[in-house]
Parts: C-alpha cells; structure tokens; sequence
C-alpha cells in the first residue's frame, strides 16, 4: 500500500505545480477500444474530482498511425490542445525543438519524479538540453504472446509454452477452422511483431545494434535472417486474420477464433473487460516463452504552449496529477500497463502483470524503438513490413535487404 509520506509527496507536488482557476482542458489521444476506454475513464474522474478543472477527451480513432499527424498538425497550425499523449521517445522531438510544448521541469522538480519513476530511461526520453517536456505515464512491453484455452482445447493440442511451440501447433488449429495467428493489417502492428521477435529470438545485443547503433551489416547479417523467417511464418500463420485493428485481432484470441496474438500488455485491458482469467481463460508469454525481456516503452503526455494563462497553470495541476500514487495504481490496473512510481503497490495486479512485475524488477529491460529510432525511420519501417505482410510473394530475403537499407540511413 502506498504510505502517508509517499501521498503527502504527491500532494504537494500538486499543490506546487501552482493554483489555477477552473479550466476545461482538451486532452487528446488514441485510447479508443473497451480496455483503453475504462482506463482513460480512470484519469478523468482524477482531473474532475480532485480539481477544479474538466477532462475535455479528445479520443482519436484509428490508433497512433493515424493520430499523431492529426495531433501534430493541430499543434503546429496553431490549435493546439491542453495535453496530448505520445509514446515514450522522439516522437515530439520536432515540437520541442520548435518550442512548440511547455517546460515542465518545475512540475517535475516538485514531483520529485527523477527519484520516483522507474526506470530513470522514461524520464531521460522527456529531457531535452536538462528540461523536462513530458510526464511520463506508464511502462507498456511488446513482448508478450497471449494464448486462447479455448482454441487449444478445440483443436486437440496442449496451449503452446514458447514461440517454436506454437508454430508448431498451426496446423492443428488450420484443421480445426482456427486462425493460428491474430494480426491486424497496420503497419504498427507487424513491424511491432517483428521487433517483439527480435529481442525475443535473439541476443539483447542484437536489437540494440540494430537500433541504437545503426549497424546496417547486422541488420542484414544472419541473425536478422531468422527474424525474418520467423516474420514469414507468422505472415503464413496469420493469412486469414482479416482484421485490421489490433483490439478486434484480440478479440479473436477471446473468443477462440484465434490461437494467439503477438501484442503489447494493453490487450490484458480487452481480457478484462471479457471477464477473462488469466492462467485460466488464456495464458501470456513474456518473451514469447524463450527470452523473458521486456521493453520499458509507453505513454507520456506533452503539454503544447498555451496563450491562456489560465489554461497553462492548469494544464501544470493535470501534469503533476498523472504521476499521483493512486491515479497511477487506478489507470495502470485497468490499462494493462505497469506504473511509472517505483514506489507504488499493485497489490490487485493479475498473474500477467505480476510477470512483467518481476521482470522489469530485476533490471532485464531495453528501451522501446521509438525511443531509439525517428519517426520518420520508424514509418519507413513500418511501411515495410504492410507490404511484406500484404505479398508472400516478397521472400524474407529480400525484405531483410530493404531493412538494412533503412537501418543504414536512419536516424
């Protein structure tokens, strides 16, 4: 439980980030499925209770590819929101190179957040030149396998433990009129079940080569290769998944439509709001059941530069509010996700969370893509991997070769 010093640290950060007038605040994001819905729910109860202020959502549908343009464009053509979420990493680098978001490094100072959140990476990706522009929210991992009890049981075969396991049982579920794989058709999505493969299949070393250092002869090196036979195989094993948003390919490993979904923790949300059990109802692999690392990406809210003063002391009441002890236990819980505070207790977290818990517990965690790579390299990648998964006609070969070529001009 939470401890009166740890709440009574929290409250005055909030009080320090500086008494505002009542403001409507228009927050924008992408959390749109059932899962994300209830835990956005969670931090605009938090804004409407404990302040004077009101949660405006400004939920935009289609998931990040197709929200963050939209987002962007609102703050560089000067209409810009209160708050607005990104991703853990450079993806509103431009906007504050540009000057285009608030400092909140007197919130932050307050907060004392470089002490409390866990690990320091989160805090280190909203830094720029030793100022603090984002408040990070919380810690999500790609690198999960969520299985379906019920597609196992109906084709015969025992719920698969590691990822070679699981192709191994395809043709099973194929006989059976399962879907071995669930994936929805967005870029996001596949590249996202190459990266999970990556550091799940391979060496730590390799991934980080690849991605922080750039190494364009690794990336097409022979390690990178089984990568890619292992894209081929899901490309194969998710032929028929003919979904296109990541929540609706979840729900075909609830319903047992599908045998299981390469997909960050976030879909622990759509199991919940299922009244699913994990270890009972479907089972989630870390790692894909071979190396149990864990990347520490997530969400963190940017704050664009206001004329309203009023509006501006407020949006420092809603920054220092998403790092309050109970709003991080409230959101996590209901997102999937883990807290950002290491000094906080999931004492209701389920067995998967648990799992991720005792994972990044022991320090085996690597930081996200985005916060390695540019935007614009991870849309070229992204791109990539649509057309691979839209063509079996495109052999792992020369998809690996495309790869290296973007690795080698990436930034």
């Amino acid at each position: 439980m939470t401890n009166l010093r740890t709440l009574f640290a929290a409250t005055t950060a909030l009080c320090a980030a500086g008494a505002a007038s009542a403001a409507e605040l228009e927050v924008t994001h992408w959390w749109t499925s059932g899962g994300e819905a209830a835990a956005v729910a969670e931090l605009a109860k938090a804004l409407n209770e404990k302040t004077e202020h009101k949660w405006v959502d400004g939920a935009i549908a289609g998931g990040g590819s197709t929200a963050r343009p939209i987002m962007i464009s609102r703050i560089t053509g000067g209409d810009p929101m209160a708050a607005t979420q990104f991703n853990h990493g450079r993806q509103a680098e431009e906007l504050v190179e540009a000057g285009l978001m608030r400092d909140l490094t007197d919130v932050a100072e307050a907060g004392n957040w470089a002490e409390v959140i866990n690990p320091p990476s989160l805090l280190e990706s909203c830094t720029l030149d030793g100022r603090v522009y984002c408040a990070p929210l919380n810690i999500h991992s790609w690198q999960w396998l969520w299985l379906s009890h019920k597609a196992y049981e109906t084709a015969g075969v025992p719920v698969p433990t590691t990822w070679d396991e699981f192709v191994a049982a395809a043709p099973k579920l194929q006989e059976a009129g399962i879907t071995p794989m669930a994936m929805g058709k967005q870029g996001w999505q596949q590249s996202g079940a190459f990266n999970v493969m990556m550091i799940s299949l391979l060496p730590k070393d390799v991934y980080m080569s690849v991605y922080q250092d750039k190494d364009a002869e690794v990336a097409a090196g022979p390690d990178v290769a089984k990568i890619f036979k292992a894209a081929a195989d899901a490309r194969e094993m998710a032929a028929d998944s003919n979904v296109q948003d990541w929540n609706q390919a979840t729900n075909m490993v609830i319903t047992g439509q599908a045998g299981g979904q390469i997909m960050g923790d976030w879909a622990q949300g759509e199991f919940q709001v299922a009244g699913m059990t994990a270890g009972e109802d479907y089972t989630c692999l870390p790692g894909l059941g071979v190396n149990k690392t864990l990347q520490a990406g997530g969400d963190a809210f940017y704050f664009p530069v206001l004329d309203d003063e009023e509006k501006s002391a407020a949006q420092g009441d809603l920054a220092a509010l998403l790092l309050e002890p109970e709003v991080q236990v409230a959101f996590n819980l209901k997102k999937g996700s883990l807290p950002v505070r290491g000094d906080v207790d999931l004492e209701a977290a389920n067995d998967c969370m648990k799992k991720g818990l005792e994972i990044l517990a022991t320090g085996d965690s690597l930081p996200d893509v985005n916060q390695l790579i540019s935007s614009d390299t991870r849309v070229q990648i992204e791109d990539l991997f649509v057309q691979f998964f839209a063509d079996p006609s495109i052999t792992p070969e020369d998809a690996q070769a495309d790869f290296a070529e973007i690795i080698d001009d990436a930034d």
